[in-house]
């Protein structure tokens, strides 16, 4: 079972912009990568730095503590399996822009 959560107009960053939000209890980086949206925890899986401020270069972040890059799409680490950060699918139905959260996820 997923949760559909549904953002505001000033909460959907415009192209190439990102925002950091709060959402079921998580803080998330919502990125408009060319006019797609790719949502993930703001905190780097290796030690907890926030990842929306990085370097964003095209769907790669960086994180600013200690330089380690990941896919925004998958949130994996570039050339790497073996650290990922959560990532959400966004849904766009109607105007209305939606972060999704599995069940699983939501009781992390």
């Amino acid at each position: 079972m997923s949760r559909r959560i549904p953002l505001a107009p000033n909460q959907v960053p415009e192209r190439d912009g990102r925002v950091l939000l709060t959402c079921e209890g998580r803080s998330v980086a919502l990125f408009n990568v060319a006019d797609s949206l790719y949502a993930i925890d703001d905190s780097c899986p290796h030690q907890g730095s926030s990842l929306c401020g990085g370097r964003l270069e095209g769907r790669v972040i960086q994180c600013c503590a200690h330089g380690l890059r990941f896919d925004l799409a998958s949130g994996y680490l570039i050339n790497s399996k073996a650290l990922r950060v959560a990532s959400y699918p966004i849904e766009q139905h109607g105007g209305q822009v939606f972060i999704v959260f599995d069940s699983e996820e939501a009781g992390q």
